[in-house]
Formats: C-alpha cells, structure tokens, sequence
C-alpha cells in the first residue's frame, strides 16, 4: 500500500525545518522520485534480497495499479477503463508478473546472480524509502496535482498531509536531527569535528531503511559497524549520512549540501565525502 509516515521532523533556531519520512510506493514510480534533487534518499535495495523472498513478496503482495487509464494522446490518462476492461486488465497484469517469475527462477538455475534476475520482477515490486529535506514545497506543488502520474500524486498527498499534520521538535544550535533513534535523547551539544556516537547509530539505520536488523532486532554495535563500513572505506557510500543533522548556524565549509543553511549533515563532517579522484 502506498504510505508516507513521519520518522523525524525538527526545527532549528532560524526556523529552518529538516523532516524525515518513510515512503512506501510502487518500484515502477521510483525513477520519477528521483527527479527530486532538494531530498536526500536511501532505498531498499533489490540487488541485496535474495530471489526466493522476492518472489514471495511479488506473490503474497504485487503492486496492482491504482489507475487503469484508458488509452490516449499525451500523458495523461484522465478516463479509467470499464469494469470489465479493468478486470481483463488485472489479468494480464498479474499473468504477466507470473512469467517474470518463471523466467526468473530459471535465470537462478543457470547460475544468475540475484541482482539482475530480480530486476525482471520489479514491476510488481513495492519499494521503501528513507527521505529527508528541508524543503518538500515544490515536490508537493508537482505532484499533489491531477496531471501527476496517479501513484505519484497519492504519495504526494499522503506524504503532504503527514508532513502538514507534524509539528516539529525544537531544538537548539548544537544539537542534532537523528532519524530511528528516537528512543535515545539528542545529549549534549558537540563541535562539528566530533562525530557523535548516535549519529552513527542513525546513519547506519538509516542506510539499511529500518529500525531493525534482519534478524529483528536492535543492535548499536551493529548499526554503529555499518557506519563505519560506509563511511571508512574508499569508494566511501555517504548517501546515508545525510539523514543526521546538526542545527548549525555557521558552516565554515560553506557547504548545506541539498539542506537549506540551519542543518549540517553528517556527511559534510567527514573527510572525503565527495569523491573527486578515478579509481
């Protein structure tokens, strides 16, 4: 089901306000998300969940579309099918999904990695993501719109009225915005060369788009190794990093990043963020 939920929303002393949400949405959809360069975005990656589960999740739960336009010029569909092409349509979606399955499984048997074999099934796939900002007005003024695709446009609103319906935690110069870690208080105010532990903890979290690990269970040492892994090795991965924020009101490096001044992300604290040298 489409889905938008708050994880963490703050307001720093200048009135800048950094929110956090979870978006759930078809993986069909996803590319268009992307088009939003003011968010930061972590994913749920299909490249890392085994085919076995995929196709349960394709079986037990496909995207079935919301909309079943009738055929026209341009790109919008603003008249639906009839009923019974609608369910004629549902068929074929859902004949077609079983297919993918069949092709996929026997794309595994000849020894195909699971990164590409379950790229055939995403068109059924629901997708979660992590998303941050200190600014979603122009994604609301796109996409809370009838001429926005119809999953986009549900999303939109979903996340608008999630977004509307949230008032925001104050917090002071120094201290932090820190997405799943909400059990933990936001401790004393550091400089910008100390790496909070916490802020660790969230970025880690954040880079694998749950509270949890697989397991099911909460584990710091784990999210905090995760982290590192990130952010310690070269080619570094510092997307996650960009969720945890820390209300500053003077950035000496002259770099928000995609923030509005008020919030330093984490990653503009670590040394070799931005990759500027060829393997």
């Amino acid at each position: 089901m489409i889905a938008a939920k708050i994880l963490k929303d703050s307001i720093a002393p200048n009135n800048c306000r950094l929110t956090t949400m979870e978006w759930t949405y078809p993986r069909f959809i996803h590319s268009e998300i992307m088009t939003h360069r003011k968010l930061s975005r972590n994913s749920a990656s299909s490249r890392a969940i085994p085919l076995a589960k995929m196709i349960e999740r394709v079986i037990n739960d496909p995207v079935i579309p919301i909309h079943w336009g009738k055929n026209q010029k341009g790109m919008q569909a603003s008249e639906e099918l009839g009923d019974e092409q609608k369910r004629l349509a549902l068929f074929y979606w859902l004949t077609a999904r079983d297919s993918a399955i069949v092709a996929a499984k026997e794309m595994e048997r000849i020894g195909l990695h699971k990164q590409l074999a379950n790229r055939l099934l995403e068109p059924w796939m629901w997708i979660t993501i992590i998303v941050s900002a200190t600014n979603f007005e122009n994604l609301f003024a796109l996409r809370c719109h009838k001429d926005a695709e119809p999953h986009f446009q549900d999303l939109a609103y979903k996340a608008r009225a999630a977004y509307d319906q949230s008032t925001p935690d104050a917090v002071d110069w120094g201290e932090w915005h820190l997405p799943l870690v909400d059990d933990i208080p936001n401790g004393p105010k550091i400089s910008v060369d100390d790496i909070p532990y916490y802020a660790k903890v969230s970025a880690g979290r954040c880079a694998r788009v749950s509270y949890l690990t697989h397991e099911g269970k909460r584990d710091l040492k784990e999210d905090v190794k995760l982290y590192e892994r990130l952010a310690g090795h070269y080619p570094m991965h510092a997307s996650p990093l960009e969720h945890p924020a820390m209300a500053c009101h003077y950035n000496e490096l002259n770099d928000w990043g995609n923030y509005d001044p008020g919030w330093l992300q984490l990653r503009k604290m670590v040394a070799g963020e931005n990759i500027t040298k060829r393997v």
